[in-house]
């Protein structure tokens, strides 16, 4: 069954045609991957995904309805959390304030500290800086922030926007161990990421995204081997 339906989706900004009618669907329980190189149109589909931005023309339907024009909160309401690029915690408040934040939709104070308790045995760095404030975390330890903090929603649909960007390769291991994990518990996830080849291991199908179409899709393993994504991709000769 589809979670999610992009439907010949059109985003132009300042004059720019960032997305050029693109046709994407996520079904409940996959993880799907977009790839694509910087400037491609990934991060504007997930604002557009997330409500952030709106689409000159198309339509995105979440759980068969149409959510184009629906506020970002009410849109995170219906289930759909996103991770943006860049974390995004609130640096002035501590680690548990951050978490708190994430379950601000739910009012159940027994299973919001039991998520809670989940995020620390995921990330114990976390537990061991619950009354640090976000802002003196390090990169890594603030995007396990971020998937923690989304997490908290108990999110149907999760975007995460390049949780790879800037980490160490030890970070980038854990924070991938993690999403196999959350995937494995049956969340659905859209995972926007820039390191191609991590991305196609960890997910069931892809889209490859170029100049704000989808150039072509497919089962993960398939564009792995697939010598167009290996040349342009993956820094391998075809």
């Amino acid at each position: 069954m589809s979670l999610l339906q992009l439907l010949d989706v059109h985003i132009g900004y300042g004059g720019i045609k960032a997305v050029k009618g693109i046709q994407l669907n996520v079904d409940e329980g996959e993880l799907v991957t977009l790839i694509g190189a910087n400037g491609a149109g990934k991060t504007t589909t997930l604002k557009a995904i997330s409500g952030l931005l709106k689409p000159n023309a198309g339509d995105i339907l979440y759980q068969g309805q149409s959510i184009v024009g629906v506020v970002p909160h009410q849109i995170a309401q219906k289930g759909l959390a996103l991770v943006p690029e860049g974390r995004g915690v609130f640096p002035g408040l501590t680690i548990e304030e951050n978490l708190a934040m994430g379950a601000y939709c739910r009012n159940d104070k027994a299973g919001i500290a039991s998520d809670m308790e989940i995020a620390y045995q995921r990330f114990p760095r976390l537990k061991e800086r619950a009354k640090q404030t976000a802002g003196t975390l390090s990169g890594g330890e603030q995007q396990m922030l971020a998937i923690s903090r989304a997490l908290m929603s108990r999110p149907r649909l999760l975007l995460l926007d390049e949780p790879s960007m800037g980490l160490s390769p030890i970070m980038v291991q854990k924070i991938f161990a993690v999403v196999r994990e959350v995937a494995a518990s049956g969340v659905t996830i859209l995972l926007i990421e820039q390191n191609a080849k991590l991305a196609l291991q960890v997910s069931h199908r892809a889209y490859v995204m170029d100049g704000g179409v989808i150039s072509f899709e497919g089962d993960s393993r398939s564009l792995l081997t697939d010598p167009r994504v290996r040349e342009a991709y993956l820094g391998e000769a075809a």
